[in-house]
């Protein structure tokens, strides 16, 4: 019996040692940053972007990693001292709750060894978030909202229009104040349970994504295996996140259920994150006919950061990206959507924003055309259509 003992207090030990570094690990391995701050652009970008009213950025998986928001972090891309920094005035943060082993921008099966719970373990959260989808989105949920509570003030959990409203007020005595809102990268975390939708909506959830990176009971993924468009789940799920005020998030979803979607719903779609064709041929870029089906809906496309959605150069080619969209549809349907902290290398954190608006003055960009783009799309986006 002693043994047994001192063999659990030794295991008990091991898992505490793990708690503090495997998940810190994972995340500075999964996360990495190509050039790291500090960043310097001209004088003329400087000022600019320092004229800006509103910044805002659409795809950030920073709950995913157990990574405490309210301290600046020395890995990965986001939190809210670096939001300050860069004068952010909102994120999206975006629920990851399964991915599959060997993920990859082409073929994953469902059934796929799930890389995500041996994290959920390995982060110390409850078992009862081991083996359920939605229960750890639930918790992620609510470290944002702890997350935000902690600012005392300083920070909006945005779920309303009128919490926005009161961003935009605050902000205009007190620059410090940050907004915060959150969304979910893939329907698989509702379990197939239409009920779940109001779990996620109480918790503070205003966008789902459909699908991921594998097929699930929405039906196909753009790096699934069956390319279907919406089940009859799908398409319940599509009227009643309508009916709540709940965006759905076009970004990894298969051609079948962009399509699908754009011919059922009632209210302006959302693109998180994700590149053009035009620029990088990727399944998981939008075609110019999806582009202007988008906008014609009245709804908005974040820019991604990373190389497979823009290519390599990144920078350069996140500006051609921009301007690709602009010049087939108008300035207005265009957002930043970096996809920050969602196990991808990027080439500056959010600390490196003026680097885009740097860019874009370089590419013959507008001081109009630069504050839409970096936020004020956005801003007016949720102005209109936030419930």
């Amino acid at each position: 019996m002693k043994k047994i003992i001192v063999a659990l207090v030794v295991l008990f030990i091991l898992y505490l040692i793990g708690i503090n570094t495997v998940p810190q690990y994972i995340e500075s391995e999964r996360n990495p940053v190509k050039t790291p701050a500090p960043y310097t652009v001209s004088a003329e970008a400087q000022a600019l972007y320092n004229r800006l009213d509103f910044i805002s950025d659409l795809h950030c998986d920073a709950l995913l990693w157990g990574r405490s928001l309210n301290e600046r972090g020395d890995r990965g891309h986001v939190d809210f001292p670096r939001m300050r920094e860069a004068n952010v005035s909102l994120e999206m943060f975006t629920i990851v709750s399964k991915s599959p082993a060997g993920q990859n921008m082409k073929s994953n099966s469902e059934d796929a060894f799930d890389n995500i719970t041996p994290l959920t373990i390995a982060k110390g959260e409850s078992p009862w978030n081991w083996f359920s989808l939605i229960n750890r989105t639930l918790s992620q949920g609510e470290a944002l909202a702890q997350y935000v509570e902690k600012e005392q003030g300083n920070a909006i959990f945005i779920k309303t229009k009128a919490d926005l409203e009161r961003l935009l007020a605050e902000r205009k005595t007190n620059p410090k104040v940050i907004g915060a809102m959150l969304g979910i990268e893939g329907g698989h975390a509702l379990e197939g349970n239409l009920e779940n939708l109001e779990k996620v909506y109480e918790a503070g959830i205003r966008m789902i994504g459909p699908t991921h990176f594998f097929d699930n009971e929405f039906g196909g993924s753009a790096h699934g295996e069956n390319g279907a468009g919406l089940s009859e789940f799908g398409k319940e799920a599509v009227r009643k996140m309508n009916e709540m005020g709940i965006f759905i998030d076009l970004a990894h979803s298969s051609p079948a259920i962009v399509e699908d979607v754009l011919n059922l719903t009632s209210k302006p779609a959302m693109v998180s994150h994700t590149g053009v064709r035009a620029v990088l041929d990727s399944q998981r870029n939008l075609s110019d006919e999806q582009i202007q089906r988008i906008a014609a809906n009245g709804g908005i496309i974040g820019i991604a950061f990373f190389d497979m959605a823009v290519g390599e150069p990144e920078l350069p080619n996140i500006i051609a990206s921009i301007k690709h969209v602009r010049d087939l549809v108008g300035i207005e349907y265009i957002a930043l959507g970096s996809d920050y902290d969602g196990s991808v290398a990027v080439p500056f954190d959010i600390t490196g924003l003026p680097l885009i608006v740097e860019g874009l003055m370089q590419a013959g960009f507008t001081e109009d055309e630069i504050r839409a783009v970096m936020g004020e799309n956005v801003k007016n986006f949720f102005l209109k259509n936030l419930n």
